[in-house]
């Protein structure tokens, strides 16, 4: 591996099973200027199946990408908070670390000079922990990028998914609105975020407990609880292809069955945040939530917006630990 250089902005990609989109992600930051910033690039393959290694591998050799790419070529899957979290830990063995960190999907591609906007805006902006970008999908249209902190509220009204109750709960959605202005927000998308240094000093980075999702929520959240402010400034702008590497989307009516681990995340997010207690209300608010959807999809001859087994898989993983009824397991 070669020696790091000095950077003012670090940008980091984790990817798994995306390397043809994790290279146009890597072009499209070495395509850009930055205000003349300092910019160097750390690519970490999550052990992906298939010929990710060797792909990115051929890019480093062919491409140009030189010192200013790092390689990481992992022989295990550490899941997106701990694969960052490796490459933070060797910035900060540096004599001088960088004064930004910006994270970047693999399905992502920068579309303006959007690290200069950032570091520009976290430089005019002293209480700024980390902002975010506005996230453009596939056909040019803002994609939610903003988000509140769950809460029963929100679990219950965002599953229940029925107009009249999630007017009702309007100021407790977790989504903000995709065409939100520069404002603070509880968080934003982890996949194009830019951290203040001291700010993932202070707060550790990503705790290690999550494998994948609500691992950036609950980063904020500890970095809200240490005074920090989250941002969103959209003037800043990426391409994100949602879901390429997880086959988790939001935005579509027939979703797939969710894997475990974002249960697993789910439940650990909450019993962070909330307590025991608090999770477990929670929980049965979502579950609420959902059950209400299928009934109510039922009555309207419309199909549900709830996961394959999502029922099934959450009361098992989630609900069922929470009551002390049982283990998670992966049966």
């Amino acid at each position: 591996m070669q020696d790091f250089l000095p950077a003012e902005i670090s940008v980091i990609i984790v990817n798994y099973g995306t390397a043809a989109l994790c290279v146009k992600a890597v072009e499209s930051v070495k395509a850009h200027h930055h205000g003349g910033r300092q910019v160097d690039i750390h690519v970490v393959d999550n052990a992906s199946p298939g010929d990710d290694a060797s792909v990115l591998s051929r890019a480093h050799a062919v491409s140009g990408w030189g010192n200013s790419v790092t390689l990481y070529l992992e022989d295990e899957n550490h899941g997106f908070g701990r694969g960052n979290n490796l490459v933070l830990e060797k910035l900060a063995l540096r004599p001088e670390p960088p004064h930004k960190v910006f994270l970047l999907n693999p399905d992502a591609q920068l579309d303006n000079d959007a690290l200069e906007i950032l570091a520009t805006f976290i430089d005019a902006h002293p209480d700024v922990g980390c902002a975010g970008a506005a996230i453009m999908n596939p056909g040019g249209q803002h994609a939610t990028a903003a988000f509140r902190f769950p809460s029963t509220a929100s679990e219950f009204s965002d599953s229940l998914a029925f107009g009249p109750v999630a007017r009702f709960f309007a100021r407790h959605m977790v989504a903000l609105p995709a065409d939100l202005p520069t404002q603070p927000v509880h968080w934003v998308s982890g996949a194009a975020v830019m951290f203040r240094w001291e700010a993932l000093k202070q707060s550790q980075g990503f705790d290690p407990d999550f494998f994948l999702y609500f691992e950036e929520v609950d980063l904020m959240r500890r970095l809200s609880s240490l005074g920090w402010e989250t941002w969103y400034v959209p003037d800043a702008k990426v391409h994100h292809i949602e879901g390429a590497a997880t086959n988790v989307k939001s935005s579509v009516a027939t979703r797939s069955a969710r894997p475990d681990y974002w249960y697993d995340s789910w439940l650990i997010y909450h019993l962070k945040s909330h307590g025991r207690w608090g999770a477990l209300l929670c929980a049965i608010a979502r579950l609420g939530g959902w059950t209400g959807n299928l009934i109510v999809s039922s009555l309207r001859r419309r199909p549900t917006l709830a996961p394959k087994h999502y029922i099934n898989a959450f009361t098992r993983r989630v609900l069922r630990p929470l009551a002390g009824l049982s283990a998670r397991d992966s049966s």
